[in-house]
């Protein structure tokens, strides 16, 4: 049982993991409880001396409420803020996977995820799966709009300075995803960049290089 502790240090040594600066751990923690919202979940000594007592379903509805931290509103776009919420709970916009297990997986962006053949495909592992080539330097997998499949996967690879980009090239980085990964995974296409549009943050930005493909096959460019 945890005893008091009087600076944030105290309480991760107590817990042996570091609490994350704006980890939700109300949310989190009485999910885990969600079938026994009654239970005593927190036993807190305030600065008068009194004791008091939270159950989960206590910390739950107090870790709901809104967080300028965290997210209020869409600057004068109140749809926008409406899509994000389902009753207090606010949508990440992050898609996950779980397996016969029980364990999540991360999947990708909603915004990001490839809908190709009737499959639901996350770029995040694909692109992790193609970093792992000896030859690529850089790589960022979007859908391309396509008649048949909806979308197809295509990569956008940044090859290493000492590697001329070629066909075979782009054969061998295909094999090597599709024997590693589903058969819906490895890219159609794969073009060849010599740079890959980045954020001031270094996040490569997707968005941008679907915003091309688009353009390009609807308009023919």
């Amino acid at each position: 049982m945890l005893t008091p502790g009087n600076t944030y240090e105290d309480v991760v040594t107590q817990f042996r993991w570091e609490i994350p600066e704006h980890y939700n751990i109300g949310v989190d923690i009485c999910d885990r409880w969600a079938a026994q919202p009654d239970r005593l979940a927190l036993i807190y000594k305030n600065e008068d001396g009194r004791v008091e007592k939270y159950t989960f379903a206590d910390l739950k509805r107090l870790s709901n409420q809104p967080d300028p931290v965290m997210f209020l509103e869409y600057w004068k776009n109140p749809q926008a803020t409406a899509d994000k919420f389902v009753g207090a709970w606010r949508l990440t916009g992050d898609l996950a996977k779980q397996d016969e297990a029980g364990y999540f997986w991360f999947v990708g962006r909603k915004d990001d995820v490839i809908t190709s053949a009737g499959y639901r495909i996350g770029p995040a592992e694909i692109e992790d799966c193609i970093m792992k080539h000896p030859h690529v330097g850089m790589v960022a997998v979007v859908g391309s709009p396509d008649d048949v499949q909806t979308e197809i996967v295509k990569a956008f690879v940044a090859l290493k300075s000492d590697v001329a980009a070629g066909d075979d090239v782009a054969a061998d980085i295909k094999e090597f995803v599709k024997v590693r990964l589903a058969a819906h995974e490895y890219p159609r296409q794969i073009e060849f960049v010599d740079e890959l549009p980045m954020t001031a943050t270094g996040k490569i930005m997707r968005k941008d290089l679907k915003e091309q493909e688009v353009k390009k096959i609807y308009k023919g460019v």
